[in-house]
């Protein structure tokens, strides 16, 4: 009998040569060297004037660079200064080698290295792919549309350094599903039975209705069509959208008694095709672009999560939204910001009995199945105006140029200009969140929409709102599904939520890009922070005891820290449902804005 040979595997990985993959180590040391340095894991030693030396766990090895040093303790270091000696002779950087090589000052250990390891490699792979690829310029993007911006980006969450990990992705699903692939696809459509799924909608908007405009008449009926010829009743099921990884991968594994039972029917696939947004599990429709985003489920891990989406969490989903959305739409100031919320309107999760009985806690096997509908960002859009993610600002092209100094170029006003506009739209709206309504969002770059008209940002629109919004005053009534938003943390932690998540997770990042190729210092650029609070401050007055017992002019505080988080367990960084529990401290940071405490140090910008 003639043994039977495999198939050849097809050529998915051409983007691993040598060239690039030098480059994206040199460029995610460069980050690792940064961001370490940064959280006070590494204590570079100054060799000269602007020069530093970091050492192995032995000594051995020793990392030469030169930095600048910024607010926040923030490392710009050229990745061309980056020098690598082992015994004193010059060697290649390698990441994969960096992270064993400081394993013990990096507090990696035994069970956490392997999994990082894994998450290090795929975001080499990944930063290949995207290095490899013939990708657009930044002044070539700054006039891309709204999906060639979102699948251009390149680096990711700013802070962490493992962060594009997608762990349970192989070669040919990064090319079919990861957002830089920017390969359209089609999502599996199943029927799930109403003793196990559970849908949550927004008032206002009907169910049937939302099917009949996510699928049309035709494709209805042929799922119609497919529950009849199995003799199944479609009143007794739900409708929901799953991700083809996740249904290959997980669904028909592990639900397959569910699946042989007749509570989940396959269906067949979309007739529209979708583009992965930088989330991954989120998906723009790019057949008929002003549909519903659609979300899933993604067992896929990344950035120190399971990234599934909790059934029990779905519930409440539309519930919050809404109220939410209400009280934005209700604020005068925040209406005339042009600040909106992108709301997720409806969600079905599906309850697997058996891992229901066999699991107390809600877990990475509860969250395989579950969906959500978010409103289209294109239904904010006048004439003229166009739509960027604001991870935009903080994006450099394959040739090392920021995506931020070209928009400054194209608007045709001065930094100064751009620069207090950007925060007018982006971060006065949040002081507003935080001091009037005592609400907090997780507004990254990759959670925040811009509206931009004349290369400007004018207005922006927050998502994710269910899982990242916290309302931090207990005293405030809430519906009683919505109880699970409501956090009770010390006053301190409460600043946190914008000196973490705003100046150190994302502004302190905008900022050295600024400072190193728009001619505008650091310095400077918190000095506009600084600016914006003020004049927030003065146009409410009504608030000022709020301004005190929240001092965004604080001379220092603690400082969190993300890629401690992640080393420490890459597997569950957090319990989500009480994060402030196991954040990882290391000192404080000193304050960009103390120096501009009184209002009569800022001076308005001059045209």
């Amino acid at each position: 009998m003639t043994a039977r040979l495999p198939q050849a595997l097809p050529a998915d990985c051409p983007h691993l040569n040598p060239g690039v993959w030098s480059k994206v180590n040199r460029l995610l040391v460069r980050k690792a060297l940064s961001e370490f340095a940064h959280e006070s894991l590494l204590e570079p030693l100054e060799t000269r004037a602007g020069h530093f030396v970091v050492f192995s766990d032995d000594a051995r090895t020793a990392y030469h660079f030169a930095a600048s040093r910024l607010p926040l303790n923030h490392w710009s270091i050229p990745a061309n200064s980056i020098r690598k000696e082992i015994d004193g002779v010059e060697q290649p950087l390698d990441a994969l080698q960096f992270m064993i090589e400081l394993r013990n000052t990096l507090k990696l250990q035994d069970h956490v290295l392997p999994v990082y390891l894994d998450e290090i490699s795929a975001t080499l792979y990944g930063s290949a792919f995207k290095h490899d690829r013939i990708a657009p310029s930044a002044a070539e993007l700054i006039d891309g549309d709204f999906q060639s911006v979102e699948t251009a980006m390149t680096e990711g969450h700013p802070c962490f350094v493992a962060n594009n990990g997608r762990l349970g992705f192989s070669a040919s699903d990064y090319r079919s599903y990861a957002p830089e692939a920017a390969q359209a696809f089609q999502v599996i459509w199943l029927a799930v039975h109403k003793d196990r799924a559970t849908l949550s909608i927004s008032s206002g908007l009907d169910y049937a209705q939302m099917l009949a405009e996510e699928l049309g008449a035709d494709l209805l009926e042929r799922f119609d069509a497919r529950l009849a010829e199995l003799g199944l009743n479609r009143d007794d099921y739900l409708l929901m959208p799953a991700h083809p990884w996740q249904w290959q991968n997980k669904l028909s594994m592990a639900f397959a008694a569910e699946i042989a039972q007749r509570q989940i029917v396959y269906l067949g696939a979309s007739d529209d095709h979708y583009l992965a947004q930088q989330s991954i599990r989120t998906f723009f429709n790019i057949s008929a672009p002003h549909k519903r985003y659609v979300k899933t489920a993604l067992s896929i891990l990344n950035m120190g999560f399971m990234r599934g989406l909790s059934p029990y969490y779905m519930l409440a989903t539309p519930a919050i939204n809404d109220w939410v959305y209400a009280l934005v739409e209700a604020d005068p100031y925040l209406q005339r910001q042009g600040f909106h919320i992108l709301r997720e309107v409806a969600a079905i999760g599906y309850r697997n009995p058996y891992y229901e009985a066999a699991i107390k806690e809600n877990n990475a096997y509860k969250k395989m199945f579950s969906a959500l509908w978010r409103e289209c960002p294109l239904t904010h859009v006048r004439d003229g105006e166009k739509l960027m993610t604001m991870t935009a600002l903080v994006h450099l092209d394959n040739d090392g140029h920021a995506l931020v100094a070209e928009l400054i170029r194209a608007s045709g006003v001065s930094a100064d200009r751009w620069v207090d506009g950007y925060l007018d739209a982006y971060f006065a709206p949040l002081l507003h969140c935080f001091y009037r309504h005592d609400m907090i969002f997780m507004p990254h770059g990759e959670n925040l929409i811009m509206v931009m008209k004349n290369h400007r940002p004018v207005r922006v629109l927050m998502k994710d709102i269910a899982e990242e919004v916290g309302i931090l005053n207990p005293a405030v009534e809430l519906p009683e599904i919505m109880q699970r938003v409501s956090t009770n943390i010390p006053d301190e932690m409460k600043t946190l939520c914008l000196f973490i998540d705003v100046f150190d997770g994302y502004l302190r990042h905008l900022a050295a890009i600024l400072d190193a190729q728009c001619d505008y210092p650091a310095e400077r650029f918190w000095h506009a922070v600084a600016r914006c609070t003020h004049r927030y401050q003065s146009e409410h007055p009504e608030l000022s005891a709020q301004f005190t017992r929240y001092d965004l002019f604080a001379a220092d505080f603690e400082h969190s820290c993300l890629n401690r988080l992640q080393m420490a367990n890459n597997q569950h960084m957090l319990n989500l449902e009480d994060p402030a529990s196991g954040l990882q401290m290391a000192g404080r940071l000193v304050n960009p804005l103390a120096r501009w405490k009184s209002a009569a140090s800022v001076a308005p910008v001059a045209d």
